[in-house]
C-alpha cells in the first residue's frame, strides 16, 4: 500500500526508495530501530487514516503479519469482535489530546488467535514548531499462568483478570472437571490488568525508541523530542487542527489575538509560496512583517481598527515578498474573526489573493467568494478541534 508521508516525517516511503529520492538518514533510523528487541509501531497522524509507517521485527513476530501487510494500515487491522470499545475510545481520546496512554487491549494475530497486551502509546513532537509528527505505540504481551481456583478447576489468569464466563458451566454431576483453555477462550475475559513488571517493561521500551528517534533526528535535521516545545511567541496548535487547516489549499494565515503582538500561529503552504518565506520564518511574527516603506499606512490603520472592533474587512495592500529580488505584490486581503463555541474571538484569519490574479481567474469563483469559503472552512476546523483558547 503506497502512502504519502508528512513533510516532517522521519521515514521514507517505498515509492521514494524506488525513485531514488529517499533520505539516507531515514534508512539509518530504520536500521537502528530494527535492532531494538521490543514490539512497537510508529504512525504518522498527518497522513489520511493515521497509518503505520514503521513496524519492528518484534511486532511482526508477535502478530504473524509481514511488513508489507502492516505498513500503510491503521491499528484497527489488529482488533477484532471482542476488542473492548471503551479501550479503543480511550486511545482515540489520547490521540486527539496528544498525550500518552496505557491500556490493556485484546488484539488478534494474522491467524485469528486473540492475545492480551499492554498498549503504551506516546506522541513525538517536532522540536521546532511543537507539532506532533508521530505516535510510538509499544505492545507488551500480558503473561498468563494456570492456577487452581479452590474447587479443582484450572483457570488461565492474566495479571488481574475478570471473566464474563460463569465457572459453574464447567461443573458436571457435582464433580470438578479439569478444563484446558485454548487461546479462543481469552476472548471471554472482560479485562486483563498488566503487572507492574510489564508496565515497567513498556516504559523502558518507549524510552529506548524515543532515544533512537531523538538521536538520529539530529542527523536528519528534523529534531524531535518527547515533550512539546513551541517557537517563541507562537501558540502550539493541536495536530488535529493543523491537519484540518492543511486541507485548505488557498493562501491564508491564522493569528491569535490572545497572545502579545497577535502572532501568526498557522501559515498555509499557499501563503509560503506566495510570499517566498519558510514556515519557521513566519510563525510567531506579526503580519506587519510583510509591509515595507511603500505600504500605505492608512490601510494598516483601517485593518487595525477592524481587528480592535472584532469586525471583518477587505483591503488592497502592497506587501513585500522574501524572494531574491525582494519584489512587491498587491494583496487583496480579507480579515475575519474566528470565534470558538462560546462565541469568543479565538483567532483572526487573513486570506490573501494576489491582485494580479483577479482578471486571469475570471472563469473560477470570484476572489471574494473564495476568500469567504476559506473563512468558513477555518471556522469549522477551529470549532471542531476542541482547542482551549484564552
Amino acid at each position: 500500500m503506497s502512502i504519502t508521508q508528512s513533510p516532517s516525517s522521519l521515514f521514507t516511503t517505498e515509492e521514494e526508495k524506488k525513485e531514488g529520492t529517499f533520505d539516507a538518514y531515514s534508512l539509518w533510523i530504520k536500521e537502528a530501530l530494527e535492532e531494538l528487541p521490543h514490539s512497537f509501531t510508529i504512525t504518522d497522524p498527518f497522513i489520511s487514516g493515521h497509518p503505520i509507517v514503521f513496524a519492528s521485527p518484534g511486532f511482526l513476530k508477535m502478530t504473524g503479519y509481514s511488513l508489507e501487510e502492516v505498513i500503510g494500515r491503521n491499528g484497527r487491522t489488529f482488533q477484532g469482535p471482542k476488542t473492548n470499545r471503551r479501550s479503543i475510545m480511550e486511545i482515540r481520546e489520547a490521540i486527539r489530546e496528544e498525550r500518552p496512554v496505557q491500556v490493556s487491549l485484546l488484539n488478534y494475530r494474522k491467524s485469528g488467535s486473540p492475545f492480551w497486551m499492554l498498549f503504551h502509546m506516546i506522541p513525538v513532537f517536532g522540536e521546532g514548531d511543537g507539532r506532533v509528527i508521530h505516535f510510538v505505540a509499544v505492545q507488551v504481551p500480558i503473561s498468563g499462568q494456570r492456577v487452581g481456583n479452590g474447587s479443582g478447576l484450572s483457570e488461565m489468569v492474566f495479571g488481574s483478570c475478570r471473566r464474563e464466563v460463569c465457572l459453574g458451566s464447567y461443573v458436571c454431576q457435582d464433580r470438578a472437571v479439569q478444563v484446558e483453555m485454548d487461546e479462543r477462550e481469552l476472548e471471554n475475559w472482560e479485562h486483563c490488568e498488566a503487572s507492574e513488571s510489564e508496565r515497567l517493561k513498556s516504559a523502558e521500551a518507549v524510552n529506548n525508541v524515543l532515544a533512537v528517534l531523538t538521536r538520529y533526528s539530529e542527523f536528519a535535521g528534523r529534531l524531535v523530542c518527547g515533550k512539546r516545545s513551541c517557537l517563541r511567541g507562537a501558540e502550539c496548535l493541536s495536530s488535529s487542527l493543523v491537519i484540518s487547516l492543511g486541507r485548505i489549499k488557498q493562501s491564508f494565515v491564522l493569528t491569535n489575538p490572545c497572545l502579545p503582538d497577535m502572532p501568526i500561529v498557522y501559515a498555509s503552504d499557499a501563503f509560503l509560496t506566495l510570499t517566498g518565506y519558510k514556515r519557521h520564518e513566519v510563525l510567531g511574527q506579526n503580519c506587519r512583517f510583510l509591509s515595507g516603506v511603500d505600504t500605505d499606512s492608512s490601510v494598516l490603520y483601517e485593518m487595525k481598527e477592524c481587528i480592535l472592533k472584532g469586525k471583518p474587512c477587505t483591503v488592497q495592500i502592497l506587501n513585500y515578498s522574501n524572494r531574491k529580488d525582494k519584489s512587491t505584490f498587491w494583496n487583496l486581503l480579507h480579515i475575519s474573526p474566528v470565534r470558538n463555541a462560546s462565541g469568543k474571538t479565538a483567532y483572526f484569519v487573513g486570506v490573501q489573493v494576489e491582485a494580479s490574479c483577479r482578471d486571469t481567474e475570471s472563469k473560477d469563483l470570484r476572489p471574494e467568494t473564495r476568500q469567504l469559503s476559506v473563512v468558513g472552512a477555518v471556522r469549522v476546523a477551529v470549532r471542531s478541534s476542541f482547542m482551549v483558547t484564552c
